[in-house]
């Protein structure tokens, strides 16, 4: 399934799952207008295409005590291939890194970082970030407020306007 080649059903059915994963078969052809077969081929089409990747329950954060939220930028040291490498799997070690992306620019890495406090904070940081032998600069910066957090992605741009 191309990435630019969606019906407005394929559309319908996306935008509708990434709202409420939890839909019935059932309730989710009500929602499409088709027949609860029809669209269960079609869900199953795009589980296979990769294009609908999992499902999974989003957790409120303050209410297992995960409200503080820090972004830090990260620098590794440029000798060889080797650091990121190593660091890439430090992160997917570290369960406080909920997010982390290769950049351009100064900073090779920003890790979104979700713990109970400051101190945790401070004791990631100080006791596994800064001990990773490749981390050669970090900053840091701490959310005030969420604005707007989704995991829900845009579909407009392929729907034709």
């Amino acid at each position: 399934m191309s990435a630019t080649r969606f019906s407005r059903t394929d559309l319908a059915i996306l935008a509708h799952l990434q709202k409420d994963g939890r839909l019935t078969n059932q309730e989710l052809a009500d929602k499409v207008s088709l027949s609860p077969s029809a669209c269960l081929r079609r869900v199953r089409a795009l589980e296979e295409a990769g294009v609908i990747r999992g499902y999974v329950a989003l957790l409120d954060p303050a209410k297992i005590n995960l409200s503080f939220v820090g972004y830090v930028n990260v620098k590794l040291e440029k000798r060889g291939r080797m650091p990121t490498d190593a660091f890439a799997k430090a992160v997917r070690d570290w369960p406080e890194v909920v997010g982390c992306h290769a950049l351009t620019g100064d900073m090779d890495y920003l890790l979104r970082i979700h713990v109970e406090d400051l101190q945790h904070f401070s004791d990631f940081v100080m006791n596994s970030l800064l001990k990773h032998p490749g981390v050669i600069d970090v900053k840091s910066s701490f959310v005030l407020e969420s604005i707007k957090d989704t995991q829900a992605l845009p579909l407009t741009h392929l729907s034709g306007r």
